[in-house]
């Protein structure tokens, strides 16, 4: 076998792991959303400038926004148990962050300020009144900087297990560029990122938010679901999260804002963060939900909508 011989072997051999690699992607993408956990509620769409963003909404009354925790695997169904409650009182609206659920997905790169600019649109265009808001983890800096940015969008604010404000601030380090490229690459990225997110790994990932890693059925299911719609671009917005492109610095936005601003936590979550905003601003309430970790309001649904109700009325 001669040289140009060998060089076409190992092409052709190189060419059908890629194509067999990219096979097995696209099972993996639709074998985990065939079952449709999370598209059971009817969606609205709101087109906004880099790309669609799906919402539900519910009930009628003072408006108030829902939005989920910043990961590829969120989305609006972290409110399911609560949305029917809410909705006695409320005109309700549960976003999918760009980049999660069954929101768009584009190939960019996520930041605070992009989702700040899309809460403020979002409110702007779709509520259109001043809206009370209830934010998960991840997502509270962008509440933050959203209310601080344009304080007229905004009546009361309710952060959930809240972001540390040295975590909101962490930015991207010596390796962030080697895992963005690793990640970018369109077969091998795509691989490495259904390995971090196959069903064991994003189990394992949940179970430390739960007391005990008690994870409910529904909701690692509906994780796991929507870490794979969009197929490869579901990837994206973990590039952005995993490099810390996200980040943003909330101490002075948070020690100004004058909204109302209530702190709910889980009993077992890890709650050094709630003595930070404290001391920050004086003003911030906070309340702790027994029996419940990072997200009480998928542990405990009732008695977080019974504290929610309390603040917002």
């Amino acid at each position: 076998m001669n040289k140009w011989q060998k060089i076409g072997l190992a092409v052709g051999m190189g060419a059908a792991v890629v194509t067999t690699t990219h096979l097995i992607n696209s099972i993996i993408f639709k074998s985990s959303t065939a079952n449709n956990y999370t598209g059971k509620r009817i969606r609205s769409n709101y087109q906004w400038k880099f790309g669609n963003i799906a919402y539900v909404t519910a009930g009628s009354g003072s408006p108030l926004l829902l939005i989920h925790d910043l990961n590829s695997y969120s989305s609006s169904y972290e409110w399911e148990q609560t949305i029917n409650s809410f909705a006695k009182n409320h005109k309700v609206y549960a976003i999918d962050l760009l980049g999660c659920g069954h929101s768009d997905k584009p190939n960019l790169t996520y930041t605070t300020f992009m989702y700040t600019q899309l809460i403020n649109d979002f409110v702007l265009n779709v509520i259109r009144s001043k809206t009370d808001v209830v934010a998960t983890a991840g997502s509270t800096p962008i509440v933050i900087m959203a209310a601080f940015n344009n304080h007229a969008l905004f009546n009361k604010i309710i952060l959930v297990s809240p972001l540390s404000v040295e975590d909101a601030l962490k930015g991207p380090d010596n390796l962030s560029g080697i895992r963005r490229h690793i990640l970018n690459v369109p077969v091998i990225g795509t691989t490495v990122y259904n390995i971090l997110f196959n069903r064991p790994s994003l189990r394992k990932l949940l179970s430390k938010n739960f007391i005990d890693g008690r994870i409910p059925a529904d909701y690692i299911n509906a994780c796991h679901e929507n870490a794979h719609l969009g197929e490869a671009a579901a990837k994206y917005l973990f590039i952005s999260t995993e490099c810390n492109f996200t980040t943003v610095t909330i101490s002075k936005a948070l020690s100004e804002l004058d909204n109302c601003i209530y702190m709910i936590n889980g009993m077992h979550n890890n709650n050094d963060v709630i003595d930070e905003y404290i001391h920050i601003n004086p003003a911030i309430e906070n309340v702790m939900i027994q029996d419940a970790k990072k997200l009480p309001q998928v542990e405990q649904p009732t008695e977080f909508v019974r504290q929610a109700e309390i603040f917002l009325n």
